[in-house]
């Protein structure tokens, strides 16, 4: 950083200057977390000494902390991935049933934002299209925020909900289904290879939750990759231009999303291992009637806490998923 002409190229520098902080952010948790040990060695050191119960009941409550400090620290060195750092790009699909999926498309929404809220993360509204009559039809979200991708990577596939449907006159039991993809958001520095005559460029008058932020013009872009059928959409400019470099964006992080499945795939049949690719194949289930639950299938990780996972309380989720991937 302090070589002469870092400056000259601005997006560069601010590159490096992200991973600069990224490291030091760690090394000094490190650094806190070995001082904390050191504090918490002495304290014991004097209770054997000389026994203190209140001394003794405070040790423990600093333990506790101490151990969930060194868990999400554990965590921060598993988001060893090339992009587990990128901003993270989801998108939400509802599935078959109408109002009802739509509507569970919109709470899920809503669930992510809170958790990214309570992260610190900044949510932006890359592409909204509304229900019908409730929910979405589907949306896009950057989440920007340090290790955003290495931790939604956990919540890509289908999310499944059992309840009784608001929806439904006579009161009876739904099962609704909402299909969550997330890629990591690249940068102009990312070289991925497309070429222009595989694009399909289409624009179309926007659409959204608000009213303050639609356009009147037809700025809102569209792209379809030939090759893959991959399409990616924006409307989050007023600017078509912009909308069509942030759609570029996506595209890169959805075909890159779309190597890593096909090495996946390749080593699950190596290992024999079979997985459908459908409804049938989800990842988690919440469940709100006739019992309250919450159940990932791959960690079997749960709680009966519905409204705290509802309201953003992914971490247990997440956490144990990124530790499956090592174990």
């Amino acid at each position: 950083m302090l070589e002469p002409g870092f400056w000259d190229d601005q997006q560069g520098a601010q590159l490096v200057i992200n991973e600069s902080n990224g490291l030091k952010s760690i090394v000094n948790e490190y650094k806190d977390l070995a001082e904390t040990h050191e504090n918490l060695d002495m304290t014991l050191e004097l209770l054997r000494e000389e026994p203190d119960e209140e001394l003794q009941e405070e040790l423990g409550k600093e333990l506790v902390e101490f151990q969930q400090k060194m868990s999400d620290f554990e965590l921060q060195l598993l988001l060893s991935g090339p992009y587990d750092q990128n901003n993270a790009i989801l998108e939400l699909h509802p599935g078959a049933g109408g109002t009802e999926s739509q509507d569970w498309g919109s709470m899920l929404l809503r669930m992510y934002t809170r958790w990214a809220d309570k992260r610190g993360f900044k949510v932006e509204t890359v592409d909204y299209l509304p229900g019908d009559e409730a929910g979405i039809k589907s949306v896009t979200l950057s989440i920007k925020g340090h290790n955003a991708y290495g931790y939604l990577q956990a919540e890509k596939g289908v999310h499944r909900l059992v309840r009784i449907s608001p929806f439904d006159s006579s009161g009876r039991r739904h099962t609704s289904f909402v299909s969550c993809d997330v890629m990591p958001e690249f940068d102009d520095n990312i070289e991925i290879d497309i070429r222009t005559e595989d694009l399909k460029i289409d624009t179309y008058r926007a659409t959204g939750a608000g009213g303050q932020h639609i356009n009147t013009t037809d700025s809102a872009v569209r792209i379809t990759h030939i090759p893959t059928g991959t399409i990616v959409q924006c409307q989050a400019e007023r600017s078509q231009i912009k909308n069509r470099e942030k759609a570029m964006t996506m595209l890169k992080g959805k075909l890159y999303q779309l190597e890593l499945d096909k090495q996946q795939a390749q080593l699950d049949e190596i290992r024999g291992e079979q997985k459908d690719i459908g409804w049938g194949s989800q990842i988690r289930s919440y469940v709100f009637h006739p019992y309250s639950m919450v159940k990932d299938h791959r960690t079997s990780e749960e709680t009966g806490n519905v409204g705290a996972v509802m309201d953003g309380d992914l971490d247990p989720f997440i956490h144990a998923y990124l530790r499956s991937k090592i174990g």
